[in-house]
């Protein structure tokens, strides 16, 4: 018999960033667990094709995560839609490095942090009144995750905006855990290390990155969104019930070696 607290058959998550990359690797898992799925992209391409491979009760939004009106009103229609929503996963992100921090052009700057932290800023303060109006109403929990990255806590260069919103995204997680632990709501991050998305390709076609960095990694790989499952499942469920204010590194163990 499978570990009761890992079914999710009665929750409803949000996936910002749910239609590719790491973020379609969260929402796959979810489903696959028995949750109601809400994915939120700008693509709406993307978010059908999401949508069509998830099957099941997912519904996609059209979200520019940097908009604070887009993010108040589909947050609202998420809750009117499923009823609820149990864990949001602000995993919606952008890369945006430049040739040297001397020359970082300022709108890139803004680009970045505009997506990176004000994205996730507004989309987990949306789902923290959702919660705590729940729980003011009887019905305490819920699980708030920001994704951030290796960046946040390992030197990035030419990537100063970037590991500046991922850095960022940890100290906002541990704040938020602090606040609303009295409302059962708990807030982790996730930093994932080299993941083989679209954001990595350049990466990924590059020989002498593959040559000097990938076996650095002592797993001897590139990560890969599905290795993200198992973490969205437990942060999700209700196995992770008194664990908040961490941080998750998905990196193959590179950052400690």
């Amino acid at each position: 018999m499978p570990y009761a607290p890992f079914d999710l058959k009665a929750k409803v998550a949000l996936v910002t960033g749910g239609n590719r990359g790491i973020g379609l690797g969260f929402a796959e898992a979810l489903r696959q667990a028995g949750a109601s799925l809400a994915i939120w992209g700008s693509n709406e391409a993307n978010n059908a094709q999401a949508v069509a491979r998830l099957g099941g009760d997912t519904r996609a939004w059209t979200v520019n995560v940097a908009d604070e009106k887009q993010v108040a009103d589909a947050m609202a229609d998420t809750a009117r839609h499923f009823g609820r929503i149990d864990s949001v996963f602000a995993n919606a992100g952008i890369g945006g490095s430049g040739k040297s921090f001397a020359e970082f052009p300022t709108e890139v700057y803004r680009r970045v942090l505009s997506v990176n932290l004000d994205g996730v800023f507004f989309t987990l303060r949306e789902a923290a009144k959702h919660m705590v109006e729940r729980a003011k109403a009887g019905d305490p929990g819920g699980s708030l995750v920001g994704v951030a990255s290796l960046a946040a806590i390992e030197g990035a260069a030419r990537n100063e905006a970037y590991a500046a919103t991922k850095g960022a995204v940890v100290s906002m997680m541990k704040s938020i855990a602090v606040e609303y632990a009295r409302y059962g709501v708990r807030a982790n991050s996730i930093l994932p290390g080299w993941i083989a998305t679209d954001m990595t390709q350049g990466a990924q076609d590059n020989p002498a990155f593959a040559e000097k960095v990938i076996p650095r990694i002592p797993m001897r790989r590139w990560g890969e969104p599905k290795d993200f499952g198992g973490v969205a499942v437990y942060l999700a469920s209700d196995a992770s019930a008194y664990h908040s204010g961490d941080s998750f590194v998905i990196d193959g163990a590179y950052s400690i070696f």
